[in-house]
């Protein structure tokens, strides 16, 4: 199913550059010990042994160096594991936790879809980043601290979306097929029902991966991400920390375009998988 799935969105001119967009951070994240020029922490001097701060894109460093004088096309660079590695664990967690709720909230019904639903209610009157910023507080500041609370709070929308989807689908004639066979709840629910909201668990995983990667990034921004962790959010921070934001743009665009290019690219293909799965959608 997945590669009918990616097959169908690279069919589509914004689905293939939005593949193509992620295959490339992919392979970036999984070789950034080569193709970055320098290590992202190393300092830079020049020849007169001065330290080379705010230099400002050059040869020698295509995006300029930080005010510690380190290269940040490089910190860029690493900046793509993070990203990747937080997105993608957060929205795999999203999708596993939000399609199991509701698949037994809409199959069951009565009380117990009525307990699910307003547990989904109480995480949806929490707020997003403030939630998370209290997690993190209280648990320590961690890449897998940062997902787990992203994850126990960013579940609640697919819950209600799949759930809405399998009240339709447990009325169909296949479930009665299946019930009357002698088919039991788990097998109807997982065999029967789970591969028919397939396709709008994976345009959820599409808009949890871009709104992870911002989330993450902005708590990076605020100080909050894992300090032995460098991140885009991170780099822009330490730009705004140093004051120098408005001097050194060189220091803080880099991270903030790559940060909307790799969103960009994650919701060209939810929207455009959406589309496909929505044909109404599609603009004629």
């Amino acid at each position: 199913m997945i590669s009918d799935s990616i097959r169908l969105v690279a069919s589509s001119k914004a689905g293939s550059a939005g593949l193509i967009v992620l295959s490339v951070c992919v392979l970036m994240a999984i070789f950034a010990p080569i193709i970055a020029p320098y290590d992202p922490l190393q300092q830079h001097y020049d020849q007169s042994g001065k330290l080379k701060k705010l230099v400002s894109p050059s040869r020698s460093h295509l995006l300029g160096t930080t005010l510690l004088g380190r290269d940040i096309l490089s910190q860029v660079i690493y900046g793509t594991r993070p990203a990747l590695v937080i997105g993608l664990f957060t929205a795999f967690g999203v999708i596993f936790i939000g399609v199991n709720i509701g698949l037994i909230a809409g199959y069951y019904g009565g009380w117990i879809d009525n307990l699910l639903m307003r547990i989904t209610d109480i995480f949806m009157g929490l707020p997003f980043i403030p939630f998370i910023i209290v997690v993190l507080c209280l648990t320590g500041k961690s890449i897998w601290t940062i997902i787990l609370s992203m994850v126990i709070i960013m579940w609640r929308s697919t819950a209600r979306v799949i759930r809405s989807q399998v009240l339709t689908l447990r009325e169909r004639s296949f479930v009665d097929a299946a019930r009357v066979s002698g088919a039991g709840h788990l097998r109807i629910i997982y065999c029967e029902i789970a591969p028919n909201i397939m396709p709008i668990a994976l345009v959820h995983v599409a808009f949890s991966l871009a709104w992870a990667i911002i989330t993450e990034a902005s708590i990076g921004f605020l100080g909050f991400g894992d300090p032995t962790v460098l991140s885009w959010g991170s780099i822009i921070h330490q730009a705004f920390a140093s004051d120098m934001s408005y001097k050194a743009w060189w220091w803080v665009i880099p991270p903030g375009a790559a940060i909307m290019v790799l969103v960009t690219a994650a919701y060209f293909v939810g929207r455009t998988y959406e589309e496909v799965i929505n044909p109404r959608l599609r603009k004629w």
